[in-house]
């Protein structure tokens, strides 16, 4: 009876163990672009003319804003980027390509007074438009380099790319899982604990866009 109970209890334990690991509560290990031989993709562009590459500084600055633990809530703000300590998925994208020296709220609201017609706005307002998924999609199918949305054409997934799905959006890790695929820099919810998670196969099929600034 004794061993059928710790059979019991070690079942239980390895059940737990893999929910807690699927739902990345438990970290997944990380990989590099250089143990599957990867080449890794350098920006030819400096927006900002801070001497790091587009895409490793978008990347980077995406990392700092990780770093500050924002807490999930949708709200508006009249700075239009959030300024105290909360944000949502699309801010990770806003402050990962603001450090780079991408304005976003600056270069949306000028694309949409310029082409309205390709975006589903109803009254214009700076402050908010560049924190909706499907305007920022719409605004990178305009102005940045569209890749394939394959996750397993692994060279092509770089980190610091940005990725859209349905009604989301985060930015391409560089780091990989065992199989090659990238991890994800994302703000999904507020229970979310890790900002960094091995999610890109969970979310595969809501995926409608894949960008490169430069």
């Amino acid at each position: 009876m004794k061993k059928v109970l710790i059979l019991v209890c070690l079942f239980f334990s390895f059940f737990i163990v893999m929910i807690l690991y699927s739902w990345n509560i438990i970290p997944h290990k990380m990989y590099t672009n250089e143990n599957f031989a990867i080449p890794t993709y350098q920006s030819k562009v400096d927006k900002d003319n801070d001497g790091i590459d587009d895409q490793t500084d978008i990347l980077e600055s995406v990392r700092n804003y990780i770093e500050t633990k924002p807490k999930y809530k949708s709200k508006y703000y009249g700075t239009g980027y959030p300024d105290d300590g909360f944000g949502v998925c699309t801010d990770v994208v806003a402050f990962g390509l603001l450090g780079a020296g991408y304005d976003l709220m600056d270069l949306l609201h000028e694309d949409v007074l310029q082409h309205k017609e390709d975006y589903d706005i109803e009254i214009v307002d700076k402050n908010i438009d560049f924190r909706r998924v499907l305007n920022i999609y719409t605004y990178l199918k305009r102005n940045a380099i569209s890749l394939t949305t394959n996750i397993y054409d692994k060279e092509s997934f770089q980190g610091g790319d940005i990725i859209v799905f349905k009604k989301h959006i985060g930015i391409i890790s560089d780091k990989r899982n065992y199989k090659g695929i990238n991890f994800l820099i994302h703000h999904a919810n507020p229970y979310q604990i890790h900002y960094e998670e091995d999610v890109l196969e969970l979310y595969k099929k809501d995926i409608i866009g894949h960008f490169r600034m430069s």
